[in-house]
C-alpha cells in the first residue's frame, strides 16, 4: 500500500470559506434543493414530516435517577482484547476514542487496568497511611481528607503499553485498541504535597512507595521531586466521586507519568531515602533496547496524537468536504501544535486547536474543509509541544529503541482510507 498515490489538500490545505463549505455539505440534500440556504421554506416542501417521537409523551424525570446516555449511542463502551492478558482480572480494556468530541472522556467510558480485579472498598472504613522518614506518621480517614483544601485540575492518564501491540507492525484495526488505553478527567483531591508537609518528610528523603488496597497490593514508587511538584490525591473526577474502576474512594494523580504510577484505592505511603533506587529499577516496566539494554526512570509520556475520525471505526461515507479530528497530548507540557498528511508524512498542514489547551491534557484539533474526492489517502497527525519535542515516525523511533519493546510507543499514526472510504491501520515503510 506504500506506492499507493494519495490526494492532497485543496486550497493549500487552508479551510474553506464557512458559507462555500456549508453549500458544498449540503448540496443534494432536500434542504438545500428547497434553496433553505437562501430563505425558510415550509416544512411539508423540504420534505419534513412529523415523526412518531413527536406524537407521544417521553419518559419521565424519575424514569432514570442516575442519568445514562441515549440507547442509540449503545455501541460507545469500553472494549477488551480476549487474548491480550491471561485472566479478566489481571487486564485492560479501552476508551471508545473514536465516538469522543472536545477533551473530556466520560467516567463510564474511561479506560481500565487492573492487576487483581476491581477492589470494592467502603469510604468508612479505608484509610490513607503516610510513615516512613517523616517526623509525624499520619493516618487520614476520607472524612480527613474532605476538610482539608481542594484542587481540581485536568490531566490525561495514559498506560505505558497504550500502544504496545504496534511496535513490530500494524496490528488492532481500530483507534480505540491502538490508542485507547487513555482517559483525559477533571480531577478533584488534596495536593500530596501538602499532605507530605503535614506529616513533615525528612530533607533526605528521595521516594515514595505508594500502595494501593487491592487484591494485587499494587504499589509503585515516585521520586519524591515529583511527589512535591503536582501530585494529587484525588478523590473525584468530573465532579462526581471515583468510579469503582478508577481507585474509589482514592487514588494518587501523577500528572504526565506513565498510567501504572497512578495507584488506586490508595492506602499506604511510605517515604524512604535513595537506598530504595534498586526497588525503583525494579517496580517499573523498562524499555528494552536492541542491545538487550532497558532503559530506565522513563516516566514522562513523550508527545503524541491520533487522529479519531476518520478512522476504522469512522470510515468516509461521503466525497466533498470532510472534518479531520483528534487528539494530540504530552507529558511534559502544553500542546503547541498538531500538522496532518494525507501522504504518508511528505507535506504537512497546520491544524486549527480546539477549546483550551492545558499542560498534561488532551487537546482536540481539528483540519476544517479538507474536500474527499474519493482517491487513497495515507493519513497522518504530528504533535509538537511547548519544549520543542516533534512526534516521531516509526521507522526513527524503531532506529533508537529497536522492535522488542512494548512500553512508551508515541509513534506517528498512519491511516489508509481506500477509495471506498473505508479506513485501515496501516505501516508504511
Amino acid at each position: 500500500m506504500g506506492e499507493k498515490k494519495t490526494n492532497q489538500l485543496k486550497d493549500s490545505g487552508a479551510a474553506m470559506p464557512r458559507r462555500r463549505f456549508l453549500q458544498a455539505g449540503l448540496a443534494g440534500s432536500a434542504l438545500a434543493a428547497t434553496g433553505a440556504l437562501g430563505g425558510a421554506k415550509s416544512a411539508a416542501a423540504a420534505g419534513l414530516d412529523i415523526p412518531d417521537w413527536s406524537r407521544q409523551l417521553g419518559a419521565s424525570v424519575d424514569d432514570a435517577p442516575y442519568g445514562k446516555p441515549s440507547h442509540h449511542e449503545s455501541s460507545v463502551i469500553r472494549r477488551s482484547v480476549e487474548w491480550l492478558t491471561a485472566t479478566r482480572e489481571s487486564s485492560v480494556n479501552f476508551t471508545p476514542l473514536y465516538a469522543l468530541e472536545g477533551f473530556v472522556t466520560p467516567n463510564g467510558i474511561c479506560f481500565e487496568r487492573h492487576h487483581g480485579g476491581a477492589a470494592d472498598v467502603d469510604p468508612v472504613e479505608h484509610r490513607l497511611m503516610i510513615h516512613g522518614m517523616v517526623d509525624r506518621p499520619l493516618l487520614f480517614t476520607m472524612e480527613d481528607l474532605l476538610r482539608l483544601p481542594r484542587v481540581s485540575r485536568f490531566f490525561f492518564l495514559e498506560c505505558a503499553a497504550n500502544g504496545g501491540m504496534e511496535w513490530r507492525n500494524a496490528q488492532l484495526n481500530g483507534v480505540q485498541f491502538t490508542h485507547g488505553m487513555i482517559h483525559c478527567v477533571q480531577y478533584t483531591g488534596v495536593s500530596l504535597k501538602l499532605l507530605l508537609e503535614e506529616a513533615g518528610v525528612s530533607t533526605k528523603a528521595k521516594w515514595l512507595m505508594v500502595e494501593g488496597g487491592d487484591s494485587a497490593g499494587m504499589n509503585r514508587s515516585v521520586p519524591i521531586d515529583k511527589a512535591l511538584d503536582d501530585c494529587m490525591v484525588a478523590f473525584a473526577m468530573n465532579g462526581e466521586k471515583l468510579r469503582a474502576e478508577q481507585g474509589y474512594p482514592l487514588r494518587l494523580v501523577v500528572p504526565g507519568f506513565e498510567g501504572n504510577m497512578w495507584v488506586k484505592w490508595l492506602r499506604r505511603i511510605e517515604v524512604g531515602d535513595e537506598s530504595w533506587q534498586a526497588r525503583e529499577e525494579t517496580s517499573k516496566y523498562t524499555d528494552l533496547m536492541p542491545d538487550g539494554r532497558a532503559r530506565r526512570f522513563t516516566w514522562e509520556m513523550d508527545c503524541k496524537s491520533v487522529i479519531t475520525s476518520p478512522c476504522p471505526e469512522n470510515p468516509l461515507t461521503h466525497k466533498g468536504p470532510n472534518v479531520i479530528s483528534g487528539l494530540a497530548w504530552s507529558g511534559r507540557g502544553n500542546v503547541k501544535r498538531v500538522d496532518v498528511s494525507l501522504d504518508g508524512g511528505k507535506n504537512w498542514v497546520e491544524a486549527r486547536i480546539e477549546g483550551p489547551v492545558m499542560p498534561k491534557c488532551l487537546t482536540r484539533f481539528y483540519l476544517d474543509g479538507w474536500e474527499w474526492d474519493g482517491s487513497e489517502v495515507y493519513m497522518q497527525s504530528r504533535a509538537i509541544d511547548d519544549t520543542g519535542y516533534v512526534q516521531p515516525q516509526m521507522t526513527a523511533l524503531q532506529k533508537v529503541r529497536g522492535i522488542n519493546s512494548i512500553y512508551h510507543n508515541n509513534a506517528i499514526q498512519t491511516w489508509f482510507v481506500n477509495k471506498t472510504g473505508e479506513v485501515e491501520n496501516v505501516r508504511l515503510a
